[in-house]
């Protein structure tokens, strides 16, 4: 039997009111924090840790930070930082509707929310996190360059493979954890623990993303897009089936996979919070697929649960 394979479960403890199309900067509520109460089992029953990557929006209400607490004094959560740029304060007139590129966003800007986001978690949790998620996955050099300025260790902003038009690249990035090259000269070295995704066909990346760098215009960067809809797999409980995220673990531990990074959002968990689980129904199905999912893949072999800032503590894996 092999090294204890780590699971990182990773949680964008957000706002109501997303995946509608529409970026408020008074979102609907954050009601929906309270049903992390679902996901007791995997503490009690399995023993693995969360992170709760936490926005501006949800830090600054009582009552959810009370929620969180309890997870974090009771069950050993890791409470990080998520940053929705397009509600977390200051604000500016921009000159394209919202969410705006992160690099399209003037630096001090984006700095000053970061202030922002960092300081209502220090006064809400009594926190100041080590882990960090850019909202909407918007990741680029200025969010990178800013990391540790303001103390955060490990990010996990990346989904391999992936490629949204007019977004970051990340296509090529590893599955497993890696170490990237401090931002300036006496910079530190930041720790990057992606999202698990693998290629259903192993080693059809390379030679698509080859192909993808010389087709003319827009058509290299749609058609990198449209292999993570075709040919993408991972151990994430919103994208996949149950047997396709299984599947996905197969093939990580084959390529020499060490950690699993598995996450979604909070919203997911209230019906009709987030339009992709509009009823009780489909939310109690979403928990379940979960369950079952972490009960085979401990009866697989040795599973360590982590949180990303424990990661970071352990040297990472992979890099």
């Amino acid at each position: 039997m092999g090294p204890a394979l780590k699971l990182i479960i990773s949680i964008d403890v957000e706002e109501e009111g997303l995946f509608s199309g529409e970026y408020p900067r008074t979102p609907p509520g954050v009601s929906n924090v309270a049903q992390l109460k679902r996901l007791e089992f995997i503490p009690q029953e399995f023993g693995f840790p969360l992170t709760l990557l936490t926005t501006y929006q949800v830090a600054r209400d009582p009552a959810a930070c009370r929620v969180l607490a309890h997870w974090r004094d009771h069950y050993g959560a890791e409470i990080g930082a998520h940053l929705h740029h397009w509600n977390t304060p200051p604000f500016a007139h921009l000159p394209e509707p919202e969410p705006v590129r992160s690099e399209k966003l003037p630096l001090s800007l984006l700095r000053e929310k970061f202030q922002s986001l960092l300081t209502v978690l220090q006064e809400g949790l009594g926190v100041i996190p080590r882990s960090f998620r850019m909202g909407r996955f918007d990741w680029g050099p200025k969010v990178l360059s800013l990391l540790p300025e303001f103390g955060l260790k490990v990010d996990s902003s990346m989904r391999p493979l992936t490629q949204e038009r007019g977004g970051p690249d990340h296509f090529l990035v590893p599955a497993d954890p890696f170490y990237l090259p401090p931002a300036g000269p006496g910079g530190t070295a930041l720790l990057e623990a992606p999202l698990t995704l693998v290629p259903v066909w192993a080693g059809t990346p390379q030679p698509i993303y080859r192909l993808s760098s010389i087709m003319p215009g827009p058509w290299g960067e749609l058609l990198r897009s449209a292999f993570h809809y075709l040919a993408v797999m991972g151990p994430q409980p919103t994208m996949y089936a149950l047997p396709v995220m299984r599947w996905s673990v197969r093939r990580h531990r084959q390529g020499g996979g060490q950690v699993l990074n598995m996450y979604f959002h909070s919203s997911e968990l209230l019906p009709g919070a987030n339009p992709l689980f509009p009823t009780e129904a489909a939310v109690s199905r979403l928990v379940r697929k979960i369950r079952k999912f972490l009960e085979w893949l401990v009866k697989r072999g040795p599973v360590q649960g982590v949180t990303l800032g424990e990661l970071y503590t352990e040297g990472g894996e992979g890099g």
